[in-house]
C-alpha cells in the first residue's frame, strides 16, 4: 500500500510539472504571435514611407533636378 501511495505522489509531481510547461510553452507562444504581428505593421508603415519617397524624388525630378539631387533633398539635404 505505501508503494502505491509513493507513485501517485509521483505522478501529481509530475503531472503539475508538465501543466507548468504547457503555460509556458502557450505564454511563448503568444509572444511569438504578438511579435511577428508588430513586425508585419511595422512593415506597412515602411512600405508608407517608400512610397512618399519616391513620390518625392519623382517630383524633383519633373522640376529638373538631377536623380542624384532628387535624392539628396528627399533625404532632408538642401
Amino acid at each position: 500500500m505505501t508503494n502505491e501511495n509513493n507513485h501517485e505522489k509521483k505522478c501529481g509531481k509530475k503531472g503539475t510539472a508538465m501543466f507548468a510547461y504547457g503555460i509556458i510553452q502557450l505564454g511563448s507562444s503568444v509572444v511569438s504571435a504578438v511579435a511577428l504581428a508588430a513586425i508585419a505593421l511595422s512593415f506597412c508603415s515602411l512600405k508608407k514611407e517608400a512610397k512618399v519617397f519616391n513620390e518625392c524624388v519623382e517630383e524633383m525630378q519633373e522640376s529638373g533636378k538631377s536623380s542624384s539631387s532628387a535624392v539628396r533633398f528627399c533625404n532632408g539635404g538642401n
